[in-house]
């Protein structure tokens, strides 16, 4: 119980899964948040320290509060949150694309991590000692975007403001918030990368991509900082992929 404690979402797979095995090594008591419990169970058994399995759809308001429920009852409080859980869209021209699609990326990616930064900034203001960090999971597409991708890079630019207004919101209160924008780590996600992506001259060219291990090891050196102390952002890349240059 004296163990701090650090909240994951998106937790049963890549980046969530590496960083919650990467902070229970460092001895943080993780809450693991996903919405495949069948997964969040095979990232639990491979933490060193007991972690709290939790079925949450970070879209639903319901879902999230249970989630955060869940935390008080066994934990009290909450020192970390990472702010991981997040979806693509179908990779098509923007006037081809579903409202549907782009609403399941923006409820996901955007709204859900809101409602979770809200709930845990709620929860470190009022616990004892206060404070806490918030560490958001942004993407090189917070910066530039991919053809096609304009639900998820307009989410991920949303996710940089956040960032900078959780900082500024939490400044009075010893909360501190960060962002990682990393570029294809070696995940489920990425696995596409390997036959090839589409370029902007409209090239299909494949990109190399980076052991997951390498942008978790990033997150825990952010979680790892002092209070007084804040990356505020931090961009973690495969060397040769295209991003300086892009376009």
């Amino acid at each position: 119980m004296n163990a701090r404690v650090a909240l994951v979402t998106g937790a049963g797979s890549g980046v969530g899964r590496a960083v919650a095995i990467g902070l229970a090594a460092d001895g943080f008591a993780v809450v693991l948040a996903g919405r495949r419990v069948e997964a969040l169970d095979e990232t639990a058994a491979s933490l060193a320290t007991d972690g709290l399995v939790q079925p949450t759809d970070v879209s639903d308001v319901a879902s999230v509060d249970a989630l955060f429920a869940a935390i008080d009852a066994r934990f009290g409080r909450i020192d970390l949150l990472f702010n991981n859980a997040g979806v693509g869209a179908p990779a098509v021209p923007m006037d081809e694309l579903s409202f549907d699609a782009w609403q399941r990326a923006v409820n996901t990616n955007l709204t859900g991590s809101f409602l979770c930064a809200q709930r845990a900034m709620a929860r470190m203001k009022r616990q004892d000692p206060p404070g806490g960090r918030i560490i958001n999971n942004g993407s090189i597409s917070a910066h530039v975007p991919r053809p096609h991708s304009a639900p998820y890079t307009a989410t991920k630019h949303a996710i940089t403001g956040l960032t900078k207004s959780i900082a500024l919101d939490g400044r009075e209160h010893g909360i501190t918030c960060g962002q990682i924008d990393i570029g294809n780590a070696e995940t489920p996600m990425t696995a596409r990368m390997a036959d090839g992506v589409l370029q902007p001259d409209g090239s299909l060219r494949p990109e190399p991509r980076m052991d997951v291990d390498d942008a978790a090891r990033a997150v825990r050196y952010m979680a790892s900082l002092p209070p007084g102390s804040n990356v505020l952002f931090i961009t973690v890349m495969a060397a040769g992929m295209p991003f300086v240059g892009r376009g």
